[in-house]
């Protein structure tokens, strides 16, 4: 039976929400993924009703039974976005058709039902309006929303989910760099690949970010915060991090990024960065980047700069690139100008301080 694109939520209050002053303290130092507001959005579909029980209820944990298709055969898939309050009191998101989508995308590779774009977008208003309390205020900070999809049938089966639900919870979180934008190392694998051709790299599934977590620790043991991927196929191209994507800026002020393919995930931060810098007259490039290209670019001056881009932390410096083999950049690196540029320009419209011109923000609340 086909899903009304909207619908009626009914909403039940949290009896225990948290303390004003504990909310509030919460708001002053959130960090990010550390704590959840009191709310939750749930809906429930099967094979026969479609999209059913929209509501709101009070955070709490979820109950699956043991034999959950979910826990045997990872059909999950999420999406990232945030909720900002804008000078006026009112709050807003960034670009959710594009997630809305994402999602539509990463389900039918999952083998899960499409969730339709106009009720992903009202799942996202119904949390903020009953927690709009939970949306912090200070600069650069928000309430990260997570949408999520999982198989809850119990089954032991192979075959997709004839039942499934669908949640959306709420984490504020503050700014990425607390003390000013600073260029990070990042830890190449060499050994490990994220994504194939034909597999998922282009679906925002579990089971992606559970393949990149052995690595990332191999990074965080070199020093490192997050890991870069290079191509399944022939081992040499740069793909993305575990959960963002990477674009180089050589002299001339051109950026390049990876060309997009089913092996990567196609960024909404990456897409925004790559419009917003050629409206500013950048050339901007989308084709395969080499390591050797990078480090030659590097080595010669080329290659000026370098940055990541995601939803969690918009658009972050890198200072080198290195591995068991090889160490490519300069750790003293500062931020370079077009980096920081294009991160002024994307904060400013999601934060209600510089004109929307491409309508990119949707009001929740």
């Amino acid at each position: 039976m086909p899903a009304s694109t909207t619908a009626q939520f009914h909403l039940t209050r949290a009896t225990s929400p948290a303390p004003i002053l504990t909310r509030q303290n919460i708001l002053n130092n959130p960090g990010f993924g550390k704590h959840h507001s009191d709310h939750m959005v749930a809906i429930d579909w099967d094979v026969h009703q479609g999209w059913y029980d929209h509501r709101v209820v009070p955070y709490a944990p979820l109950t699956l039974d043991p034999a959950s298709l979910v826990l045997h055969y990872a059909q999950a898939v999420f999406e990232g976005l945030k909720a900002y309050r804008h000078p006026d009191g009112s709050i807003w998101t960034f670009r959710p058709e594009i997630n809305a989508q994402r999602l539509i995308n990463s389900a039918e590779r999952l083998g899960l039902p499409e969730l339709p774009k106009e009720l992903f977008v009202q799942s996202l208003k119904e949390l903020v309006q009953a927690d709009r309390d939970w949306v912090p205020s200070a600069p650069e900070s928000s309430l990260y929303l997570r949408p999520f999809m999982i198989a809850n049938e119990a089954f032991l089966g192979v075959r997709g989910a004839d039942q499934v639900a669908y949640y959306v919870i709420g984490s504020p979180a503050g700014p990425y760099f607390a003390s000013g934008v600073t260029p990070v190392p990042i830890w190449v694998s060499t050994q490990r690949t994220r994504a194939a051709r034909g597999g998922t790299g282009y679906a925002k599934c579990a089971g992606n970010y559970a393949g990149s977590l052995a690595p990332l620790k191999e990074a965080r043991r070199n020093g490192c915060p997050q890991v870069l991927f290079l191509d399944a196929e022939h081992g040499e191209y740069l793909e993305e991090l575990g959960g963002m994507n990477i674009f180089v800026v050589q002299k001339n002020g051109t950026l390049v990024t990876p060309s997009l393919s089913d092996s990567i995930l196609p960024g909404v931060t990456r897409a925004s960065v790559i419009e917003l810098a050629r409206a500013n007259g950048h050339h901007v490039e989308e084709r395969p980047i080499s390591i050797n290209e990078v480090r030659d670019g590097l080595s010669s001056g080329q290659i000026t700069e370098m940055f990541a881009c995601g939803t969690a932390a918009l658009i972050f410096p890198i200072s080198v690139l290195k591995s068991e083999l090889f160490s490519y950049g300069n750790e003293s690196q500062v931020a370079g100008p077009v980096t920081l540029s294009l991160r002024k320009h994307l904060t400013d419209i999601q934060h209600g301080l510089a004109p929307d011109t491409r309508k990119w923000m949707v009001r929740l609340v």
